[in-house]
């Protein structure tokens, strides 16, 4: 065998086993995703029964349910357009609650309920991190909604004051 040839080889084989190994990592891969869908993608049938993805969404207002003695809980989750029941069985994350938004990974079942094995509960946009209360001006502990409107209704309610002690 001539050195060019040898080398043609050895070229060969080693572009051969990157294939083979990049092949095989991009099967690992793909088997390790998983998708995110919202529930109107969900009704729309594109998932498949027992496929395990995970869906976002809002628990839906009045749905949740939790069986007495029990870990199991039913909820509803919500984009607006479509619902899809949800049955999971274990402990709920602290910020779980009505109106708010959840992720929920698991797999659909035949007759359409989604069963969870993992539920992520997510804060809302109004989220402050520790300390931006006081470069807000908002005092530590007032309610979202209101604290939110603070420093407009201060200066309104000082605005009515004083104009209350002008008369």
């Amino acid at each position: 065998m001539t050195p060019r040839r040898r080398r043609l080889v050895l070229v060969l084989g080693i572009l051969t086993g990157v294939s083979i190994a990049g092949g095989l990592a991009l099967s690992a891969f793909r088997q390790n995703v998983t998708f995110y869908f919202v529930p109107t993608q969900v009704a729309d049938g594109k998932v498949h029964p027992g496929e395990s993805f995970r869906m976002g969404g809002l628990v839906a207002k009045g749905s949740v349910y939790r069986k007495p003695g029990s870990l199991e809980v039913h909820f509803t989750v919500t984009d607006f357009k479509h619902q899809v029941p949800v049955i999971y069985t274990g402990v709920l994350p602290d910020l779980f609650r009505e109106n708010a938004g959840v992720i929920v990974h698991g797999k659909m079942l035949p007759d359409g309920v989604f069963l969870a094995d993992q539920v992520l509960a997510k804060h809302d946009q109004n989220y402050r991190p520790p300390g931006i209360h006081q470069k807000w001006g908002i005092d530590h502990g007032d309610p979202r909604d209101p604290a939110l409107n603070a420093p407009a209704n201060r200066a309104a309610a000082q605005v009515a004051l004083n104009a209350g002690s002008a008369q």
